[in-house]
């Protein structure tokens, strides 16, 4: 698979378009303000009535219009608000105020792939999606770099949404670090596969297994949250700069023989059987369904249950200690 640059592309071609970002949440504040700072002069956010993300972009000196009024604007529409509103708010929004031959955009295959939003044949539909959370995607850029950025073309009326969305990956940083071109269903399939078993669920599930192992065991919880939760970011950032033989080249010789041999005995052929049930229900569909019909009322159960775990309690306790961490942070939700 061809990796793609900032050099393999035309950066200029998104500067002389007029971008409205719909959303200003964790990527819709990333995209919009990496845009700026890559010389995208005719930029704005879209925010229904009432949003308490209108102070934080006004906080940035980001122009703020309504939706509608975005839309009919802009040259190109990138829509990053959540999944589960993005078909109600192109229908009453956007569908009929978008201009004839604009640019429709996603940074997530979800909505198209599996036909929650039917795009006028008029307009180019096209995908960024940046590798990581909006709030890495801003941090990485300001550090220099940038987040990989997956891109992708569903409809092509003008003839050049390839080249444009190319330009609009470069312009949020994907071109520093590397841009693929792939479809809308493989990246909307692996996403979702990656989130759910590895990088949120699987990740998440695994710390709290471990805290509770130690802690039933009669081990301090302070222990339990520095061996389960804290050192994770630390062993994920050597994996992250080099590769797992980075990471054991760190590490002692002892915990690198127990990661050979206890590792396969908490992640098992069985657990593996389940990740493709999970990839099966993604691929037909069963979880966007489950999501789209009924998610909203079973993830307020689930953030209350979430909040409740020890671990958080500990955890939060002992981060108030150490302030390097706060002063460092990536998200700030009074600005972020």
């Amino acid at each position: 698979m061809e990796m793609l640059y900032d050099r393999d592309a035309d950066g200029e071609l998104i500067k002389g378009k007029k971008v409205a970002v719909i959303g200003y949440g964790s990527q819709g504040h990333a995209h919009l303000l990496n845009l700026r700072d890559s010389g995208v002069t005719d930029i704005c956010v879209g925010l229904r009535d009432g949003s308490s993300s209108i102070a934080k972009a006004e906080a940035e000196g980001v122009p703020v219009k309504s939706i509608a009024d975005a839309a009919a604007w802009a040259d190109v529409v990138m829509i990053l608000t959540p999944d589960e509103l993005q078909k109600d708010i192109y229908a009453e929004s956007i569908a009929n105020n978008i201009r004839e031959g604009g640019t429709l955009m996603f940074a997530h295959g979800l909505a198209i792939h599996f036909g929650l939003i039917k795009a006028r044949p008029d307009l180019d539909v096209s995908m960024c999606a940046p590798k990581g959370p909006g709030h890495t995607v801003r941090g990485e850029y300001l550090k220099g770099g940038g987040v990989p950025c997956l891109v992708a073309v569903a409809q092509d009326a003008s003839g050049t949404a390839r080249e444009l969305a190319l330009s609009y990956a470069c312009g949020v940083g994907g071109g520093r670090s590397g841009i693929i071109e792939t479809t809308f269903r493989d990246e909307c399939e692996t996403d979702l596969f990656g989130e759910q078993a590895v990088l949120c669920g699987g990740v998440v599930e695994l710390i709290k297994a471990g805290y509770e192992t130690l802690t039933e065991a009669g081990y301090p919880p302070e222990m339990a949250y520095f061996e389960c939760l804290h050192e994770v970011k630390l062993i994920v950032d050597l994996i992250y700069e080099g590769g797992i033989a980075n990471m054991n080249y760190s590490i002692s010789n002892t915990a690198e023989f127990g990661e050979y041999v206890s590792g396969p005995r908490v992640v098992t052929s069985d657990t593996k059987a389940e990740m493709k049930k999970i990839l099966e229900d993604i691929q037909t569909g069963k979880f966007t369904d489950r999501w789209m019909q009924g998610g909203q009322e079973e993830i307020k159960e689930f953030r209350a249950q979430s909040a409740a775990h020890p671990i958080e309690k500990v955890g939060a306790e002992l981060r108030s200690k150490m302030p390097w961490i706060s002063a460092n942070k990536l998200v700030d939700q009074a600005k972020n």
